[in-house]
């Protein structure tokens, strides 16, 4: 009977400390098979800018394509070539299937709650709660981030992995600053060596995931910041090189772009000033959606989001600040009494600091509170702990309970609509209806069902509604001109238009589209060349257009382009010398060399052929798109080419 007892106290001790665990596993399982709904969906807008690469040179087989794919990064500053090899985890070539894609960033954000749960745990340790407490608290903060539905749309939508990437290595940063700084006390020059690896290493590779990493130092002052174990802190000198001189760097990075001048970036529909009031409103929003949660929210579709002109237009722009600064001072204020409190606010503030400032960034991503809302639920799951203390812990588990529910339900039903690309996108664009890149999708989803005539309604009441829109402008033409519809009264009135509507980079994308579309045929050249190249012309005048680096190349290419489908090689030959000399690059040269050599003479291209050989001696051989054993080849041959045809040809 004693060894019965003795046996059932053991079971019951060993169940008290593996339940935690269990139930970590059961979450992970929960959510696995509630984002399998999300498999299915296919790539989405920026997917394709980056992933194309895959197939630029064809199928990536050997290490000169790996490295070409892994340094051809555009998205930051850092190309985020780590994010970029992990790619090549799931295909070596494009086009490519999203399901292997996607299947890798659930897995990436399993592991991330994984690692959160210990992150939380080692973090409560260093802030002197109870071994029971933290583990309990660590159970139910990481739960509610992993099942979070705000974090389906950087789970399943492929790019983010850059997010998840940085995420991952800010985490695995912070687990070994954590776990280094319990050994303070007995093994300090361990401590302070391991504490700066982890914030080193781990810093580096998350900022070549994604740019926000650099963030790291930042993040750890803050979570020291709030430590209410003031006996075993770090001495001030390591805390100094460590921490405060990488964070004030960073900082010193973001803020040095301030810049309050009217039209700083001619690429955007709002200035510093209108960022910084719009983003008080949308962290604001952020944190709503985050606390309050619902099935899905505004999508990919912000650039129809209401910028505030000034404190009062709208009035929630001032509310927002008062609200977000009345945050910030409580944080502060009840540092000591409530530090998981203190610790979740300023992390999250912290956190959004690169994203969500002075940068010309857009506007509006969900995927930003991915890395920010790490810590943020961590009040609620201190709450929910000590309230069991003061009321019946059966009805605080069944509170717990029903949190998870939701929260999966709602996960579950979002996912299941990411899983279905068709309807994700009708879905967005019917419910921004201020949004011209939703109203283009409408437009083009209508197309492609036969709805012509609809569509190009469509594209003209939005028009009416939108009419600063250079993409629906754009659009609107390139349908017409598709179909053979286009008049010259259209040209006009989209040349009208143009000539007062801002810059928009997808309006140059339509452009160019519209190029390849009048030179695709005999027929539609003689009928639409003339009237594009007018255009451009037009747009080469407009102070909008014309400033743009992006524009300024693009120009004389696509001149060179429709004279030569019109058979004006001399003025399409002096286009494509100014395109090459804005280029400066050899690849470009060489697509432009095989163009004149397609259509144009073989004299003629041989010609441009040596000035692009002239800009390739010239060129750095850090910026080369693929080894200078190849390029030296593919000149030689095709001068050799050019030569033999020419002399065939007398």
């Amino acid at each position: 009977m004693m060894i019965g007892i003795i046996i059932l106290k053991d079971f019951k001790i060993m169940m008290k400390n593996y339940l935690p665990i269990l139930n970590l596993y059961l979450i992970i399982i929960i959510c696995f098979l509630i984002y399998l709904s999300g498999l299915q969906g296919d790539f989405l807008f920026d997917d394709y800018p980056n992933l194309e690469s895959l197939g630029t040179y064809g199928t990536i087989d050997g290490w000169d394509k790996v490295r070409n794919f892994i340094q051809s990064g555009f998205a930051g500053p850092t190309g985020r070539p780590i994010s970029l090899a992990s790619f090549l985890i799931n295909d070596n070539t494009w086009p490519s299937i999203a399901y292997s894609f996607k299947y890798t960033n659930i897995m990436i954000h399993l592991l991330n709650g994984v690692l959160l749960y210990w992150a939380i745990l080692l973090l409560l340790r260093n802030y002197n709660y109870k071994e029971q407490q933290a583990i309990w608290i660590a159970l139910i903060a990481s739960s509610i981030w992993l099942l979070h539905p705000y974090f389906v749309s950087t789970t399943l939508y492929v790019v983010q992995r850059m997010a998840q990437l940085a995420t991952l290595f800010t985490v695995i940063g912070i687990i070994g600053y954590l776990k280094a700084r319990l050994l303070l006390p007995y093994k300090p020059f361990q401590a302070y060596f391991y504490m700066a690896i982890s914030i080193g290493i781990c810093t580096i590779l998350a900022t070549y995931s994604k740019e926000n990493g650099a963030l790291l130092p930042l993040l750890i002052l803050v979570i020291e910041f709030c430590n209410p174990n003031t006996r075993d802190k770090p001495i001030w000198q390591w805390r100094v090189v460590c921490l405060w001189l990488p964070s004030l760097a960073v900082l010193y990075l973001i803020f040095r772009e301030l810049n309050f001048s009217e039209n700083l970036w001619p690429n955007r529909n709002f200035n510093q000033v209108e960022r910084l009031y719009s983003e008080a409103r949308i962290v604001s929003e952020y944190l709503y959606h985050l606390f309050i949660p619902q099935i899905e929210g505004r999508g990919l579709y912000q650039d129809g989001y209401l910028i505030s002109k000034s404190l009062l237009d709208p009035i929630t722009t001032l509310s927002s600040i008062v609200f977000l600064t009345g945050l910030l001072f409580s944080a502060f204020l009840y540092k000591n009494k409530y530090p998981l409190f203190s610790v979740a606010i300023l992390f999250f503030f912290a956190a959004h600091m690169m994203e969500s400032t002075v940068l010309g960034l857009e506007l509006y991503f969900e995927h930003r509170n991915y890395l920010a809302a790490l810590f943020l639920f961590l009040p609620i799951a201190a709450a929910l702990y000590f309230l069991k203390e003061k009321i019946n812990p059966k009805l605080v588990y069944l509170i717990i309970a029903i949190i998870f529910l939701i929260l999966s339900f709602f996960t579950y039903e979002r996912a299941k609509l990411w899983g279905n690309t068709n309807a994700l996108l009708m879905y967005w664009a019917k419910n921004t209806p201020n949004s011209p890149r939703a109203q283009s999708t409408i437009a083009r989803k209508l197309t492609e069902q036969g709805y012509l005539f609809e569509s190009n309604q469509h594209l003209e009441s939005s028009l009416e509604r939108m009419p600063q829109s250079a993409l629906l402008n754009m659009q609107l033409l390139l349908q017409k001109v598709s179909y053979a519809l286009a008049t010259e009264q259209d040209f006009e009135f989209a040349t009208q238009k143009l000539k007062k509507q801002p810059f928009d980079a997808q309006a140059i994308q339509g452009l160019r589209v519209l190029t390849e579309s009048v030179i695709a045929n005999e027929q539609q050249c003689i009928r639409y060349c003339q009237p594009t190249l007018s255009l451009i012309q037009h747009l080469d005048r407009h102070a909008g257009y014309n400033k743009i680096s992006v524009y300024q190349r693009l120009s004389p290419y696509l001149k060179a382009k429709i004279y030569l489908a019109m058979h004006q090689e001399k003025a399409a030959i002096a286009y494509y010398q100014e395109a090459l000399q804005r280029y400066n690059d050899v690849e470009a040269g060489l697509m432009m060399v095989a163009e004149l050599g397609t259509y144009g003479s073989a004299q003629n291209a041989l010609h441009l052929l040596n000035k692009v050989d002239e800009v390739y001696q010239h060129q750095d051989t850090s910026k080369l798109k693929r080894s200078k054993t190849e390029y030296d080849m593919e000149i030689s041959r095709l001068q050799k080419v050019f030569i033999d045809k020419i002399q065939t040809e007398l």
